[in-house]
């Protein structure tokens, strides 16, 4: 197998959580442009498909699906949808997430449990859907978005850290059960990013001479500078690699 031959995805399909945006959706795209088919997810159908059809556009193999992460009933009948039109998941990558910024003495119960669905647990119901139908095939890659908050915590966003640092537990439980039957699971946490979801911190002066002071990069990370990283633990590349969390972030979490 040649070096670029490693990082190729043609052939394969990726359902990629929470993809009409953002990180999801700049892994998607470059999923796509490495050569796979693509699956995308959001809560809202307009957006997704709308999102899918600006893809389409670009040139990539697209299709939507709108459906709720947190909903195991939804996940099951998206799953059961995807067998019958025969389409297979070769790989998952588990992207979802909302954050809630509030102390925690004031955090409503109802508020921690939803954050808490979002990013952990559909990681959970995601997988393992994904994983019944890949063990039979004795092959698959599964991508969980961690954060720098899987290893470090940060005051006001507790149920985002408990949530982040599930994910990387999990991935390592994902690795201990699934990796004898060919499944490498990997995770990848990305440091501050120049996200919707982080808009009001990039607008807060304060907060962004904070993360690019703190950062060695001296900067914010970009969504496109997660796709490389991605690609690898999509692709035949990282086959021996599993269990593992990766840390895209400028070095920011490698400095005191």
């Amino acid at each position: 197998m040649t070096a670029s031959n490693l990082f190729d995805l043609t052939g394969r399909t990726a359902l990629i959580t929470g993809s009409t945006r953002g990180l999801g959706r700049a892994i998607a795209e470059g999923f796509g442009a490495a050569g796979a088919a693509l699956v995308i997810n959001g809560r809202d159908p307009d957006k997704t498909e709308a999102a899918a059809a600006e893809m389409r556009e670009a040139g990539l193999t697209v299709r939507a699906a709108s459906f709720d992460v947190t909903d195991e009933q939804a996940v099951e009948a998206v799953f059961r949808d995807l067998d019958a039109e025969g389409v297979q998941i070769d790989i998952l990558v588990n992207n979802a997430g909302i954050q809630h910024r509030q102390p925690m003495v004031d955090l409503a119960l109802a508020d921690w449990q939803r954050v808490i669905d979002t990013n952990l647990t559909s990681a959970f119901l995601l997988g393992r859907e994904a994983a019944k139908r890949m063990i039979p095939r004795g092959r698959g890659k599964i991508v969980n978005i961690g954060s720098l908050t899987s290893e470090l915590a940060r005051a006001t966003v507790i149920p985002y850290t408990v949530a982040k640092g599930g994910i990387r537990l999990l991935t390592k439980g994902m690795a201990a059960e699934w990796t004898p039957h060919g499944i490498q699971a990997n995770a990848i946490g990305p440091g501050y990013m120049l996200t919707e979801m982080n808009e009001a911190l990039t607008a807060n002066p304060d907060f962004d001479a904070w993360v690019k002071g703190r950062t060695p990069a001296g900067r914010w990370g970009r969504p496109d500078e997660l796709v490389g990283t991605a690609i690898y633990l999509a692709s035949d590349a990282s086959n021996y690699v599993s269990g593992q969390l990766i840390f895209v972030d400028g070095g920011m979490i490698s400095v005191l």
